[in-house]
């Protein structure tokens, strides 16, 4: 798992049942548009994420649509469960270097 993709799923960790726009996502991790386009776009694909387009007249709106993007169940529990893998027990006893 990417450095970029972890972070947009601590970011959606941190909200999970709230809707972000691509530009909300990348501004609050850092992450360029072109890399969390695609990247979005894999979640999705693997079910993480969903997403819809707003309903606006983007004429009237002055500006261009935006697509909001949600985390789904399916993509909490898997990212929880890449967070938790990532710990390193501390029941393992002293690494190996530290002797």
């Amino acid at each position: 798992m990417s450095g970029p993709t972890l972070k947009v799923l601590k970011f959606y960790l941190i909200t999970p049942a709230a809707d972000h726009s691509g530009a909300a996502i990348s501004k609050a991790t850092g992450v360029g548009a072109g890399t969390l386009y695609p990247l979005l776009a894999r979640l999705e694909e693997a079910g993480w994420l969903e997403s819809e387009w707003e309903s606006i007249d983007p004429s009237e709106a002055g500006r261009p649509r935006r697509r909001f993007y949600r985390l789904t169940g399916i993509g909490q529990t898997r990212a929880r469960a890449e967070f938790a893998e990532l710990q390193i027990p501390a029941a393992l006893g002293e690494p190996s270097w530290a002797s």
